[in-house]
């Protein structure tokens, strides 16, 4: 089986995107065609846009500190494929991970702060031992793509 999570991604970025348009719209509409008139609420402009670039910047840095990553997992033929590199506003290296179905010895799952960031590690049995590979973050993964990834790779543990 093939799957990645482009969809998940490409609407995040779509979504920060429109986020961006709407904090610009408002910076021009306050500060420079002076359009929405203040005290809106009780709070002044200096603090809507407080809140607005803090909203703003939580909802940006989000997939950054989540560690959102693009993934694509492939369990045909002889190996399985793990590609993925980081979806927040940062992009990072692109990473690949190919181990052969007869060497994979295992993973282990990992969630931290309260289960918002969930890691799978995989393992690998070598004539020197067991390597270890980096985790890949599967945060940005829904439960049912987890779930099918984890009992798609405990088929592939080699029992001894």
């Amino acid at each position: 089986m093939t799957f990645d999570n482009s969809k998940t991604i490409i609407s995040l970025r779509i979504k920060l995107f429109g986020a961006t348009v709407v904090i610009l719209a408002f910076i021009v509409l306050t500060y420079i065609a002076k359009m929405i008139k203040y005290p809106l609420l009780g709070m002044s402009e200096t603090t809507w846009t407080l809140i607005l670039v803090g909203l703003y910047l939580a909802y940006a840095f989000m997939p950054m500190f989540l560690n959102y990553q693009y993934i694509y997992f492939s369990d045909e033929g002889e190996n399985i494929i793990f590609r993925y590199f980081s979806a927040g506003i940062v992009g990072g290296k692109k990473n690949s991970i190919e181990i052969s179905k007869r060497t994979f010895s295992g993973f282990r799952s990992k969630g931290r702060f309260f289960g918002l960031i969930q890691s799978i590690t995989l393992y690998q049995k070598l004539p020197e031992g067991i390597a270890t590979y980096p985790p890949v973050y599967i945060s940005a993964l829904s439960r049912a793509e987890r779930n099918k990834i984890t009992g798609l790779l405990n088929q592939y543990i080699i029992k001894e």
